[in-house]
């Protein structure tokens, strides 16, 4: 090649570079993080997309984690595992206002992506958005506001996306653990969550599993890189504080689980002892207890075998709150004793027992305010089926 070919190859080479470093200036496309607010619904935090426009003049947040309030029957919808979610589109000003408003933090990764792989994205989102593509049915495990983001940073760069997951992959988190974290500090929530979610979620989460949550997606963003397409470099090539607000209070409120059902076994403890030196049942403790129990039961049974929710399913709590603990507690009201009710008391009590052990193996991770309530089962069904119809019936 003659020094002037050489020269016109470069000159055209670094006219191409420009153009290319050019085009790529266009956009800015950024992962936001936003910490976990003070209602359940936003306590595990929020993950959406910024597309800035920068020759169009616009700047706008994609969200897949919007929900319609007015959906008629939501709240059944959402029992059932039926409510669907939207992606919705907002300016990045309201966005930020609502956050701010919230004083919940918002921090951006910005993506080092090529020209190609920006105009895939804003296609990507900009297809998703249709009115007939942009609802999906939410899964709060397995396809939510963050995992949709995940998979669309899949799809748009392929193979060359590394994630560098080698050193995470050796925790041991199961899903439990994961949201665990996150609700602690509202304790009846928690207890609400342990008794709804099966032992589905008691398995450990892959890395790629843990990005369900966008605390966790964020740490994999800033982990990940991009290969195969020029030199490797960083996934995020920038990141920035947005807002930034004191951590909630992390304290316990005073009126928890912990010491309630504690508080709770000390009464049903203390009538026993009384109720044997008396020779007395007292009976209306005992209807009550497992009329609570059987309510319970019916609703871990719909969860189970009525609803879609993937992670509702094999729930173990159902050993202990059984359905059939509704007619127990009207068979202890009866004048005469029905010939099934001590069996029945025998089979509660080894359910009971049971929980414990599926508890010990692992096999299911109950909530620990529970204890003292799978105790005070194990004393009640133990103390009736060895005095009821000895001692008198007193409620």
């Amino acid at each position: 090649m003659s020094l002037k070919n050489k020269i016109s190859f470069w000159i055209i080479s670094l006219i191409f570079m420009g153009l290319t470093s050019a085009q790529a200036q266009i956009y800015r496309i950024s992962l936001l993080t936003c910490d976990p607010g003070e209602d359940l619904y936003m306590a595990f935090g929020h993950s959406a997309i910024r597309v800035l426009n920068r020759a169009e003049g616009t700047d706008y947040v994609f969200n897949y984690g919007t929900f319609n309030f007015n959906t008629p029957n939501f709240y059944g919808k959402f029992a059932a595992g039926k409510l669907d979610y939207m992606l919705s589109v907002s300016t990045y000003g309201d966005f930020i206002s609502t956050y701010n408003r919230e004083r919940r933090g918002v921090r951006e990764q910005v993506l080092d992506l090529s020209y190609d792989q920006q105009q895939h994205m804003v296609e990507f989102l900009q297809v998703n958005y249709l009115p007939e593509r942009r609802n999906y049915r939410y899964d709060f495990f397995f396809d939510n506001c963050a995992t949709r983001i995940r998979d669309a940073m899949d799809l748009v760069l392929g193979d060359k996306l590394v994630w560098n997951d080698q050193e995470v992959e050796t925790r041991d988190r199961t899903f439990r653990n994961l949201i665990d974290e996150y609700v602690l500090r509202i304790p009846w929530a928690d207890l609400g969550i342990d008794l709804a979610l099966g032992a589905v979620i008691d398995r450990d989460a892959s890395a790629q599993e843990e990005q369900f949550l966008p605390d966790y997606m964020e740490q994999a963003f800033a982990r990940a890189s991009i290969e195969g397409d020029g030199p490797t470099r960083p996934l995020v090539k920038e990141s920035n504080v947005i807002l930034e607000f004191p951590n909630p209070n992390e304290k316990l409120p005073a009126v928890n689980p912990y010491w309630i059902f504690w508080l709770l076994a000390i009464v049903f403890t203390f009538i026993t002892w009384i109720g044997f030196k008396k020779k007395r049942l007292f009976i209306g403790f005992d209807v009550g207890l497992f009329a609570f129990l059987g309510l319970l039961g019916i609703v871990v049974s719909l969860l189970w075998f009525a609803t879609e929710h993937s992670a509702t399913k094999w729930n173990w709590n159902i050993l202990w709150a059984f359905p059939g603990h509704l007619f127990l507690a009207g068979a202890l009201l009866a004048k005469n004793l029905k010939k099934w009710v001590r069996p029945y008391l025998l089979f509660a009590l080894v359910m009971a027992d049971a929980a414990v052990v599926f508890w010990i193996l692992g096999w299911q991770s109950f909530h620990p305010s529970l204890i003292p309530m799978m105790l005070v089962i194990i004393l009640r069904t133990n103390y009736l089926y060895y005095n009821i119809g000895k001692y008198k019936p007193t409620v």
